[in-house]
């Protein structure tokens, strides 16, 4: 095992578990929010730095765009969790796809290989993105008993656009790295690079999948 992937592994497991403690202790989510989103919206803001150096006024509009959207959700979760209790499980069930979906994409990526997806990322191949949707896929029988009010097909067709707006996030972080000519967002988190690179599905996944539940 290298160093890399045995730092990889730690730090998962640190996040898995930060993941616990938000799901059951709402001023642990809240503090966690805070600071996921501020981290986050540094990563951003360092990515456009680089891809709009030449020209302030694009900076400062998208700056304004990302910071716009990024506190927007934060809002729209902390009024998830403190006003709406009972929408709370489906904020958990985006996260959980957006994670299979990272997992699912990984393995079949790692173990078929094959044609790749696109330029924008080389790492990602169709096999790993058709892993993507069968690992999301894995969660629906575990919730068909708490989502009484949703059909199985619906289920399936509300998991499946959660973990493609998941990938496209994914791809569309992956577009301005290689636009700003990094590799990772930063180094914050030893194994991953910074937390723009673990959550870039789920800050699309989640707006999308509360959406499609709600309505």
């Amino acid at each position: 095992m290298t160093l890399e992937l045995k730092k990889r592994i730690i730090t998962s497991i640190i996040l898995i578990t930060l993941l616990f403690f938000m799901h059951f202790y709402t001023y642990i989510l809240i503090i966690s929010l805070i600071v996921i989103t501020l981290i986050t919206w540094i990563e951003f803001y360092g990515l456009l730095a680089k891809i709009f150096y030449k020209n302030k006024l694009l900076k400062f509009i998208f700056k304004s765009i990302s910071l716009t959207y990024l506190l927007s959700l934060f809002l729209c979760i902390l009024y998830v969790v403190s006003s709406k209790p009972e929408l709370k499980i489906f904020f958990v069930y985006s996260i959980l796809v957006s994670i299979a979906s990272d997992i699912g994409g990984l393995i079949f990526g790692k173990l078929f290989k094959g044609k790749k997806l696109t330029k924008i990322s080389p790492n990602k191949t169709i096999s790993g993105a058709m892993g993507s949707f069968l690992f999301s896929l894995i969660l629906v029988p575990f919730y068909l008993n708490i989502f009484t009010d949703y059909k199985i097909f619906l289920l399936i067709l509300i998991t499946i656009s959660i973990s493609l707006t998941s990938q496209m996030g994914d791809l569309f972080i992956s577009f301005l790295k290689r636009k700003a000519s990094v590799k990772n967002t930063s180094n914050l988190l030893p194994g991953h690079g910074g937390v723009l690179d673990r959550i870039d599905g789920m800050i699309f996944a989640i707006p999308v999948g509360l959406i499609l539940f709600y309505i």
